[in-house]
């Protein structure tokens, strides 16, 4: 009788339809670190696999939107290659918390971040996502994020030696958009049309200017 179920036999590689990750999937309804669940059909024969819907969405509007997530961060990345510009950032409808982490992580790589993945620290609140030299937080609650929460995200950056931003669906209060505007956190509020929005000024400058280019340096001298 075997003890110990081995699963090397049994994975999947798969390539996530909103990022593009390729990653081993043993079973089913198992996430994405970008924030996408993805369900594996089971059938005798060979079936394809496809994303999950949207809570109350059909099961082809849900495959159709990873899909159109996917393929939105396929073209701004060749927009970009191709004039060097970015093309307007095109917002998801938010619904659910996962709308949320979904719509951040698209953000980030409209952006310019790449290899955008679940952080490897889990935070206070929230769920964290880290990129090239970059931890993000999005906190999809109806509390307004306070200054520990922002405070938080900045001392685990500055461990990792990494840049940090934060999205809140609710907000900030007032003590956390003056402690972030001291620490320099930029700070992007979701609306639920899926369009993040820069409340300070760091947030505005990101917006405006994209992620960094490998070897540039923040004003708190890191990377």
């Amino acid at each position: 009788m075997a003890a110990h179920r081995a699963w090397d036999d049994e994975w999947l590689t798969v390539p996530c339809a909103a990022c593009g990750r390729d990653n081993h999937w043993p079973h089913p309804e198992l996430g994405c670190p970008c924030g996408t669940v993805l369900r594996v059909p089971v059938a005798e024969g060979p079936a394809a696999v496809e994303p999950a819907p949207a809570d109350g969405a059909r099961a082809g509007d849900g495959a159709r939107g990873r899909e159109n997530d996917g393929a939105q961060g396929r073209e701004d990345d060749r927009a970009r290659e191709d004039d060097g510009r970015r093309p307007p950032f095109r917002p998801r409808a938010i619904r659910t918390a996962r709308d949320a982490v979904t719509t951040a992580a698209l953000y980030l790589r409209w952006l310019g971040y790449r290899d955008i993945r679940r952080a490897d620290q889990r935070p206070p609140n929230g769920i964290g996502l880290a990129a090239r030299g970059l931890l993000a937080q999005v906190d999809p609650t109806v509390r307004p994020a306070g200054p520990r929460d922002v405070e938080c995200l900045w001392l685990t950056a500055m461990t990792e030696s990494a840049r940090c931003v934060y999205f809140s669906l609710a907000g900030y209060t007032d003590s956390a958009r003056t402690g972030a505007d001291a620490l320099g956190v930029p700070l992007f509020v979701l609306d639920l049309a899926g369009a993040p929005q820069p409340v300070n000024g760091p947030a505005g400058t990101l917006h405006a200017t994209g992620a960094p280019r490998p070897g540039t340096r923040a004003r708190d001298g890191r990377a």
